[in-house]
């Protein structure tokens, strides 16, 4: 088991347990206007991440952006192959989190402390829903 370096408690969670590579954004996430849903990478304008491939990766986000079209599109991605293994957000509202159950996706709403701090893309983590928790892990 890898050494656990910094632990982040999450207020809710859905899913399984995930280990994976960190894609740490300042900025907020939708599935349907920020992705291209044909090949995984941040695709929106102008967007920090743009260019960046998501496809089995743990995501964080400080808010989830979009609506009901947005809930569909995990579905979509992950029948694709192209989901994040698991989706953390600061804040999140009820369609994201339906679609990401409805796509059996891992997704986290709320921490104990910003991520951003001690998280950073490349970084090695993961995700315990059960027990409300993210870790960052020294690499495998």
């Amino acid at each position: 088991m890898s050494k656990v370096l910094h632990t982040v408690k999450v207020d809710r969670a859905f899913g399984d347990v995930v280990e994976g590579e960190a894609v740490v954004s300042e900025e907020g996430f939708s599935p349907r206007y920020d992705l291209d849903r044909w090949s995984g990478l941040i695709s929106k304008p102008g967007h920090k991440l743009e260019g960046t491939q998501i496809r089995d990766k743990i995501c964080f986000f400080p808010t989830a952006k979009g609506g009901i079209a947005a809930g569909w599109a995990y579905y979509d991605i992950k029948c694709k192959g192209i989901a994040p293994k698991a989706l953390i957000f600061g804040v999140t509202n009820p369609v994201m989190v339906q679609g990401a159950i409805f796509a059996n996706m891992t997704i986290t709403e709320g921490w104990s402390r910003e991520p951003r701090e001690f998280v950073k893309t490349g970084d090695w983590v993961r995700v315990d829903p059960a027990r409300g928790v993210i870790e960052v892990l020294e690499r495998p």
